[in-house]
């Protein structure tokens, strides 16, 4: 099946663990017939759940695993809504029900344009994917990753985007901090919000690379607003909200 054409299935529960101060992964049977690109993301439903309120039984998510993994898994911040305690209580083995895949913010084809992805806390999941699948695809595309957290308790997938860099020779990794004074670890990386000054670090001259952002609306505008302002064409940015959690 091509991947931008979305179906439903029913998935199995078969397991979760918490994998950042208040967020968890959820990993999902993965149907043979089922195939996605990195980035692209599925609706959950809860089937006839033992609590609910006025958020309703569905959620969309980013898928954070690789297409070449034999299951899915999806990761969220933890907040107190009837879906998110019922997912974190169901027993394994528990279905839902799962459609998609559905979404465009997947990797350009031209590997001769550099991907600069500007992640934000959870936005970091579609980004997962498309960099492991690179990595494991041996892909030729020039990478930059810079992913903005609070503190390094509740940055998603740090070590293993630190794995990722020393494997992938066309990957470069640009971890920030924006609240270290709330952390009990050490930091040694860069603090602050990603901005024009952190980007050009690596990269002097902006335009060229196609930018993919993703984050908290608020994160997503004000990033869209630096590169705009700083001269990049806006046909060369693409962006993902990640709102409510």
């Amino acid at each position: 099946m091509p991947a931008d054409i979305s179906a439903t299935y029913m998935v199995k529960l078969t397991s979760r663990e918490s994998i950042a101060e208040g967020t968890m992964a959820f990993r999902f049977e993965k149907p043979k017939e089922f195939h996605f690109t990195p980035g692209q993301y599925v609706d959950v439903t809860l089937l006839n759940p033992p609590d609910t309120d006025a958020e309703g039984n569905i959620r969309s998510f980013s898928i954070a695993s690789a297409p070449f993994e034999d299951h899915l898994t999806l990761v969220t911040r933890m907040r107190d809504t009837a879906f998110k305690r019922v997912l974190k209580s169901a027993p394994l083995g528990v279905e839902a029900k799962l459609d998609g895949p559905m979404g465009s913010f997947t990797l350009h084809k031209n590997a001769s344009k550099a991907a600069v992805f500007l992640a934000g806390g959870i936005g970091i999941t579609p980004f997962f994917s498309i960099l492991r699948n690179a990595a494991h695809g041996k892909l030729p595309h020039r990478l930059y990753l810079f992913y903005s957290n609070r503190r390094p308790e509740d940055a998603t997938f740090l070590s293993e985007l630190r794995q990722l860099e020393e494997k992938n020779q066309h990957f470069r990794f640009v971890p920030t901090m924006t609240e270290m004074a709330k952390s009990h670890q050490d930091w040694k990386g860069q603090t602050g919000f990603i901005d024009q000054q952190i980007v050009r670090k690596l990269l002097p001259d902006l335009h060229g690379p196609i930018y993919y952002i993703a984050g908290p609306p608020a994160m997503v505008a004000a990033m869209r607003q630096v590169l705009v302002s700083s001269g990049v064409d806006e046909d060369d940015v693409r962006t993902e909200e990640f709102a409510g959690y």
